[in-house]
């Protein structure tokens, strides 16, 4: 996966695959099993005992554990990603162009996604009593997520609630937005107070990063039986529908990612950069089928790397600060899918979002570039919680985990092309080029 800190031939990689097997078992399984009841058993009073008391509270499990973990780790992924942003230092220019370049285009991106959902509608036109049931469910399960996005201010106030005066309440109340804010203030102060203490002080966040994306690597590891369950109970409820609105997700998140790769990115090849879009895209082939066979961000570094230097002849100081940095904070396909996914989950399940509960998603996803951690499914979490504080049930993941696989290769492809297309960028801008 994108977000699977993988190098080369390693155990963990045969590992993730294993798991992505076993996922794509349980998705088909419990979608399988769930067509079936809503075929030949829909309605019946066993149904309603196995999802309540069963299937129901296990995939509850599963989210609640993804809860508990995900503000420690967004924390401490954004803190360490900017903390060890160190060079900008010694390349004053060079880190301040990728800081900016990374936060427009990563806007623009989640922008093009979000209008697409928007018009395209891919969730819409569900039974809407089936989807409002089962939004009641998930509005219980995950009730105070729910009810802190329900009192959430909106404007001057909201814009003032980004800054927290207690974080640890924010964290308590979910408050997402303040709680990265001060992550990013928190990872500033860091970087500019250079000292043994502060050094310390990283490696302690850092030892917090790395003790979460081992506790969310052991939680994953039951997605395949929350899996099946999300999928029986989806299944069973909504039927049929749920495989159509299914392939139209999936294309409306194709199409977001080869308008960003083929339209953005060409252009701001062709009109800032000042180079051939088709060449580029011909030069960096190697690198682009690297992505698509490892699904790993981190895993086609080297590649990524090497086609910079031997491809494009980019400075090697600009190429490998760019590139390595964005490799964790400059994740467009990531953020993309993101987007989407909520979108169009909200669509399916009938939630209304206004403009700004979308303007919150765009935030969310934006940052969430940055700090998704490099775990295997490192965005679920994120979008999990995103989903709650908007009032969507957060189960609703259960649809998307089965062809996130193939999703997930498409959107790492896409990821490290905006990588190489931010150090041609930059390149040109910084006059390193």
């Amino acid at each position: 996966m994108n977000e699977v800190a993988t190098a080369g031939a390693h155990p963990g990689e045969a590992q993730t695959s294993g798991l992505q097997w076993r996922i794509l078992i349980g998705f088909i399984a419990g979608l399988v099993a769930g067509l079936l009841v809503y075929t030949f058993a829909a309605g019946d009073p066993w149904v309603a005992t196995i999802v309540t008391y069963v299937t129901g509270p296990i995939g509850q499990v599963f989210l609640r554990l993804l809860f508990m973990l995900v503000l420690p780790l967004l924390f401490s992924a954004l803190v360490i990603g900017i903390a060890e942003m160190g060079e900008i230092r010694a390349l004053r220019r060079v880190g301040l162009a990728t800081l900016l370049y990374t936060v427009i285009v990563t806007g623009l991106a989640v922008v093009l996604s979000l209008t697409l959902v928007n018009l395209l509608q891919p969730g819409a036109g569900v039974d809407r009593d089936a989807a409002q049931a089962l939004l009641e469910q998930g509005g219980q399960a995950a009730a105070g997520i729910v009810a802190s996005a329900d009192e959430s201010a909106s404007g001057v106030d909201a814009v003032l609630g980004l800054v927290p005066t207690n974080v640890v309440a924010a964290m308590s109340q979910n408050d997402i937005l303040a709680v990265m804010f001060f992550a990013l203030f928190f990872g500033i102060g860091i970087l500019l107070v250079q000292t043994p203490r502060t050094l310390t002080l990283k490696d302690a966040i850092e030892g917090i990063f790395e003790v979460a994306m081992k506790l969310i690597g052991i939680v994953i590891q039951l997605a395949p039986i929350a899996i099946f369950c999300f999928m029986f109970n989806l299944a069973a409820q909504f039927g049929w529908d749920l495989l159509f609105k299914l392939a139209a997700y999936v294309g409306v998140v194709l199409l977001a990612l080869g308008l960003q790769m083929f339209g953005v990115f060409s252009a701001l090849l062709a009109f800032v950069a000042r180079r051939n879009p088709i060449t580029f895209f011909r030069q960096t082939r190697e690198a682009s089928l690297m992505a698509f066979s490892t699904a790993s961000s981190n895993a086609t570094l080297p590649t990524a790397l090497r086609v910079a230097d031997t491809e494009l002849k980019l400075p090697p100081k600009v190429a490998r600060f760019v590139l390595t940095i964005g490799a964790t904070a400059n994740q467009n396909g990531t953020a993309m899918f993101e987007g989407v996914t909520v979108l169009f989950l909200a669509q399916f399940f009938g939630v209304d979002l206004d403009l700004g509960q979308q303007f919150f998603v765009m935030l969310v996803c934006i940052l969430a570039g940055v700090g998704t951690a490099g775990v295997p499914a490192g965005s679920l979490p994120v979008i999990a919680l995103i989903l709650g504080s908007v009032g969507v049930p957060p189960e609703g993941i259960g649809l998307i985990l089965g062809v996130d696989r193939f999703l997930d290769m498409c959107r790492t492809t896409l990821n490290v092309i905006g990588d190489i297309v931010a150090a041609t960028v930059i390149s040109a801008v910084a006059g390193e080029d």
